[in-house]
């Protein structure tokens, strides 16, 4: 996934430099913004801040202290680099919950890995699932943001598993886990084999998940990911069950109910400019299509495609 570092600097001096230190890291994108920009620059809400304060026409506290209050960038790390040495300065600035402070001449090879550390630690703490690997809730809400911002046309895959309450129960949250891991496995393989796509795989916890891929084919990645599921699914069962075709699981009063195997439902939201107003009326259509896949048996998917 393409992280996007935005530099505040009235002049655009730093851009480049920046993008020449990173040349051989395809994946961060770094953009400029100027101070009167800084309000579109938060609705994208980038990965990482780096302000010049020698080139702002703005007080660099205030300016920190509006990141740090805004909602979606209230944990977005902030750099400020500047030529102003004085301590009490550098202390004020850093009340402002600003990361790092780094004093002009700026020794290159510090900044480099001071980016590539705070990125990594970001990344670490803020946005994977410590199970699959994949980002969180905080990044998925702030990737569809971003691309509606945009007036992006783009597909929302919203997948679930059919029936793994049953497999739990039966078989125990260890080799659940296992088929949580083996369903981010199938579903990240197939999302990013699409070509020439900016796609996007998050985690939004158990065994929901969220993909987010750029206008392409939604059946032909909603069919892959399905055929994968289902020719691996079985090794997750025991041979009993597997030629059964379902398995036994006994209710409050001991009965013994059937229940079939695992399997995947996928329902579909295309977004195009003007459709939707935020991310909450994407989920809600999501949440129907879902469950409209839910109701055929076996792995399926729903594709919305109303275009009002």
């Amino acid at each position: 996934m393409i992280q996007e570092i935005y530099i505040i600097d009235d002049d655009k001096y730093s851009l480049q430099d920046l993008k020449d230190l990173f040349k051989d890291n395809k994946e961060y994108r770094f953009v400029n913004v100027s101070t009167e920009e800084i309000d579109k620059a938060l609705r994208n809400i980038p990965s990482l801040i780096i302000i010049n304060e020698d080139n702002i026409d703005r007080d660099v506290e205030e300016l920190c202290s509006a990141i740090r209050k805004n909602e979606d960038n209230s944990i977005t790390p902030i750099i400020v680099i500047s030529s102003n040495g004085d301590k009490e300065h550098r202390i004020k600035v850093l009340k402002n919950a600003v990361e790092y402070y780094i004093k002009k001449p700026v020794d290159q090879d510090y900044l480099f890995y001071t980016i590539k550390n705070l990125m990594r630690l970001m990344y670490t703490n803020r946005r994977v699932s410590p199970l699959t690997g994949l980002p969180g809730n905080v990044q998925i809400h702030a990737e569809l943001k971003k691309r509606l911002f945009n007036n992006e046309t783009f597909g929302v895959l919203y997948l679930d598993l059919d029936n793994f309450k049953a497999y739990n129960d039966v078989y125990g949250f260890i080799k659940g886990d296992e088929i949580i891991k083996f369903t981010a496995r199938t579903i990240v393989k197939n999302v990013h084999a699409i070509e020439n796509n900016d796609c996007f795989v998050g985690h939004i916890g158990g065994d929901d998940f969220v993909a987010i891929v750029s206008k392409t084919d939604y059946d032909k990645i909603c069919q892959d990911i399905i055929s994968e599921f289902d020719a691996n699914i079985l090794q997750y069962f025991t041979e009993e069950d597997r030629k059964r075709g379902y398995i036994e699981v006994a209710n409050r009063r001991g009965i013994l109910e059937d229940f079939p195997l695992t399997a995947i439902s996928i329902g579909v939201v295309i977004v195009e400019p003007n459709k939707f107003s935020n991310i909450l009326e994407i989920g809600e259509v999501g949440a129907q299509v879902k469950h409209l896949s839910k109701t055929i048996m076996g792995s399926s998917y729903v594709i919305d495609r109303r275009e009002e």
